[in-house]
């Protein structure tokens, strides 16, 4: 799953790759997707790293290698296309597999899709797909399922691919695992932490570093209770 931005920025630097075999540089990149500095297109390509589309080559200069393109690609418009959906959507059914029970103590949770456990992506609701868990784990309170797709929180005992069920909550204790969401556009699935006026979002994967926000920036869309891994 990619934001508008991300995939933007793939198409263009999969476009220059095939016309040139030369990577653009970041102020190119900047100017293609209209944003005001780099730092944005730094963020974009991290994620993109982070989600296996490209991968940086060592040692040269604005070297950039496309690994990959979204699956559905062909349907989707051009990178100077306005379009409304902010993300691309993959397949959040659990295709192929059995329920999780099928008796009278099974909950229907809604599943709204991927989850970036790298870096934040935009916050998706979707009510078309759901998941069957059992009651018992979940307790008291309202509750949401999503699919994480990256590897930062590989430390904790989430992997890419799990589905992860969430209490919805507007508050957390520091060290809680909560579903952040940033700028009131991205969310992402981080341990908590406070720094004095600040808040960390912390990853568990030593590849990646702590995001740190002021406390305005973000807010607690609910905490980790439990997921769901297929085999």
């Amino acid at each position: 799953m990619l934001t508008r931005k991300q995939y933007e920025l793939l198409m263009f630097i999969d476009q220059r790759l095939r016309a040139s075999g030369i990577s653009p540089s970041f102020d190119e990149m900047k100017d293609a997707l209209d944003l005001k500095s780099k730092s944005g297109i730094h963020r974009l390509i991290t994620g993109l790293e982070e989600r296996g589309f490209i991968r940086r080559l060592a040692h040269r200069a604005r070297a950039l290698e496309v690994v990959k393109l979204p699956e559905n690609v062909d349907a989707l418009p051009a990178p100077s296309a306005k379009f409304s959906p902010t993300v691309i959507r993959g397949g959040f059914a659990l295709a192929g597999a059995a329920p999780v029970a099928s008796n009278a103590d099974a909950v229907s949770l809604p599943l709204y899709g991927k989850i970036a456990a790298g870096t934040p992506i935009e916050a998706l609701r979707d009510h078309s797909a759901s998941i069957e868990v059992p009651a018992s784990l979940l307790g008291a309170g309202e509750h949401y399922a999503l699919t994480i797709e990256g590897d930062s929180m590989v430390e904790a005992g989430i992997l890419d691919g799990d589905t992860v069920l969430i209490r919805r909550c507007d508050t957390a204790e520091a060290g809680t695992i909560v579903v952040a969401l940033v700028d009131e556009q991205e969310a992402t699935l981080k341990r908590l932490r406070r720094r004095g006026a600040s808040i960390a979002l912390e990853p568990a994967n030593k590849k990646y570093e702590t995001k740190i926000f002021p406390a305005d920036r973000v807010k607690v869309q609910g905490r980790l209770i439990g997921l769901v891994r297929q085999y």
